[in-house]
């Protein structure tokens, strides 16, 4: 059976896991999709953090007690004219993957974001079809200028 907790702020986490955990799990499950343990480590701030603007949520999933599942949702603080949310990472451990649970917790994160919900993903990323099953669609071309030293 499947268990989500909703987690807004850091002494809502369970006794037994550490936010050092959710990074750790969320770095090694999300693969090559994923990003460096400290900009995880940020995205899970931000979602904790009580500033203006800012903050959001995570979402644990369980199955018989063991983290299944995690994801990430930040607040952008810019409704109107961007969602007003943005699911920075999520992911399932990879030996449960094709049972249900992403959809679940992804569900879930629909249920209780306060308005739209955009996010980023390659265009190769398999979670892709997931995504857009739960009606996710293609609206922009992300572009990127990075800045060089």
């Amino acid at each position: 059976m499947l268990n989500l907790q909703v987690i807004y702020k850091p002494d809502e986490l369970p006794e037994n896991i550490s936010q050092k955990d959710l990074v750790d799990f969320l770095y090694t499950h999300l693969e090559s999709f994923g990003d460096a343990p400290s900009a995880i480590n940020k995205a899970i701030d931000y979602a904790f953090s009580t500033e203006k603007g800012k903050g959001g949520f995570l979402i644990l999933a369980f199955a018989e007690d063991k983290l299944c599942g995690v994801l990430v949702m930040n607040k952008t603080g810019m409704e109107e004219y961007i969602p007003e949310n943005i699911l920075v990472y999520i992911a399932v451990e990879k030996s449960m993957r094709n049972m249900g649970i992403g959809s679940s917790i992804l569900k879930k994160a629909r249920e209780i974001a306060d308005g739209d919900i955009a996010l980023h993903i390659e265009y190769d990323n398999p979670a892709r079809h997931l995504y857009e099953r739960f009606g996710f669609t293609s609206k922009y071309a992300e572009m990127r200028w990075q800045k060089k030293d």
